[in-house]
């Protein structure tokens, strides 16, 4: 959030002095981000240091005025025509507490998605019902007329977000629904495969239970006119090996 150029997009209607800017800057924003006056008073220096706003004298209670300075008006241009870089997200708690929770000791991840869900589908609901106020507000045109388009366009971009994490999670559960099922259907494939080469390691040569196939001595047969002839038993007629006895 840059509550620098929030600030300088305030000052651009005006001078005004800490405690004002915090005071608007929270009713433009509905008090979504509050700001202390501290933090103000620190943005104001630096932008004062930066040549971007500038003491103008004080108002009739005493209070010192800020004003913007054509730098800073010149950075406020910038920033409304740039867009915001989304090429290096903020960093997000619940995507880093996800993927923390993958594979962690004692933490069911399904758990932590039901919990978040629950919180996400309240916070949604609490923010269409804000939304119906400023609709309200909105069309009966009163003095903080601004001010409530600004409120409600905030209001309806944490609805699209709510909206969209809502989702994003109920993916995350069917995603790791099934890799689970094929995790489990690969185990049993493995099982089954080991089983199945046991088997056929048993059958073919009892090599699990140590013993090996003797291969037939070859005996010399007589030679010459008195050779009697040499029977040679049929393939179906040899010995089984010995192993599977």
């Amino acid at each position: 959030m840059s509550i620098r150029h929030g600030l300088l997009a305030l000052l651009e209607r005006g001078p005004r002095y800490g405690s004002q800017l915090r005071t608007e800057f929270e009713s433009r924003t509905g008090s979504t981000w509050p700001l202390n006056v501290g933090q103000v008073y620190t943005t104001l220096s630096r932008l004062e240091r930066d040549g971007m706003v500038a003491q103008g004298g004080e108002d009739a209670a005493g209070h010192a005025l800020y004003a913007i300075t054509d730098s800073g008006r010149a950075e406020l241009r910038t920033w409304f025509e740039k867009p915001v870089d989304r090429t290096s997200p903020a960093r997000d708690e619940l995507a880093i507490k996800l993927a923390m929770a993958v594979g962690a000791p004692g933490v069911d991840i399904r758990d932590v998605i039901q919990s978040q869900r629950r919180h996400t589908v309240k916070a949604m609901q609490d923010y269409t019902r804000l939304k119906a106020q400023a609709l309200v507000a909105v069309e009966s045109g009163g003095a903080r007329e601004r001010d409530d388009v600004a409120w409600l366009l905030v209001l309806e971009q944490l609805i699209f977000q709510t909206e969209a994490e809502a989702r994003w999670l109920d993916h995350c559960e069917s995603r790791l629904i099934r890799l689970s099922a094929t995790a489990t259907a690969t185990a049993a494939d493995t099982g089954s495969g080991t089983a199945t080469t046991a088997t056929t390691a048993t059958r073919a040569g009892g090599t699990t239970g140590g013993g090996t196939a003797e291969a037939p001595t070859a005996t010399a047969a007589p030679t010459g006119a008195d050779a009697a002839p040499t029977e040679t038993a049929p393939p179906e007629a040899a010995s089984p090996v010995a192993g599977a006895r």
